[in-house]
């Protein structure tokens, strides 16, 4: 008997190319960043060196003593924005999400339509909108105003998030719970609730990377008060004649590093939340 041999597969390696491509373009996208880095480490005589340096050449570290003794109130104020808009924006948008997935209300499907436009809306319409409000109420320069603010912009997106995740939970779990004798709220909070891990991480992430970058509602309505988020403390840093490149982008990158943190601590329950409701049984 002639035993027949089966050619192996050939490893295709036309596509290297992809890679190339792949980290190419990889690199251009992440060479902001370094450059950010490049400049936060390069003295302000070399600022304006033509052709700049691609490496901080004697480098100096002003920028980040200046982040230290001028920029931690400022850090420590977004940080407080960024959690408590958080903490406002799921406990308003997880029910909401959980009435228009599960409770079906009447006008559930014009809400979820106004809830898509309002997310249309041009943040500086909403932000003169909020200070003609705060001006008559007295809520200018007030970090509780803002943090309304922030959430108005993540609470629509939260509440799409919520209902398309919660559409997709079993519904014999809710009935199970209302023949046990559990309310709706008892329900949401028991049941519903700890199983929307993925969709509490993924809003609670985009309403604190929001709220973190905030310029607009910041610069309309807290300017010129106590407390400042980070956007306006590196904005204090530009001036009509002045710009002090070195201490903007050494503070740029200690902002950066809370929000890029918290990315890869969720990048695999933000994966999950976002493609909720996308596939159903």
């Amino acid at each position: 008997m002639t035993a027949t041999l089966t050619p192996r597969p050939r490893r295709s390696r036309s596509h290297w190319w992809k890679t190339a491509l792949g980290t190419a373009l990889t690199a251009v996208m992440l060479f902001p960043v370094y450059w950010m880095l490049n400049v936060s480490f390069t003295r302000d005589q070399a600022m304006r060196k033509s052709p700049p340096d691609l490496f901080p050449v004697r480098g100096t570290l002003d920028g980040y003593r200046r982040v230290i003794e001028e920029q931690l109130p400022y850090l420590a104020t977004s940080l407080v924005i960024g959690l408590a808009t958080v903490a406002l924006t799921v406990a308003l948008a997880a029910p909401a999400g959980y009435a228009l997935a599960k409770l079906r209300p009447r006008g559930g499907g014009i809400l979820s339509f106004v809830l898509l436009a309002a997310q249309m809306i041009p943040g500086i319409i909403m932000a003169m909108g909020f200070y003609a409000v705060y001006l008559s109420l007295g809520m200018l320069q007030s970090v509780p105003g803002l943090i309304i603010a922030d959430s108005t912009l993540a609470v629509p997106f939260a509440v799409l998030i919520f209902t398309a995740f919660m559409s997709g939970l079993p519904r014999e779990l809710i009935q199970a719970a209302t023949m046990d004798g559990a309310g709706a709220l008892r329900t949401f909070w028991s049941i519903v609730l700890p199983m929307s891990r993925n969709a509490v991480v993924t809003v609670s992430l985009f309403t604190f990377l929001w709220s973190w970058s905030d310029f607009i509602f910041a610069s309309t309505l807290v300017s010129g008060g106590t407390h400042e988020p980070i956007t306006l403390g590196i904005y204090h840093y530009i001036g009509n004649n002045n710009q002090e490149w070195n201490a903007i982008m050494a503070t740029a990158v200690v902002a950066s590093v809370p929000a890029a943190v918290i990315l890869v601590l969720a990048q695999r329950y933000v994966a999950a939340g976002v493609t909720a409701g996308a596939v159903k049984d």
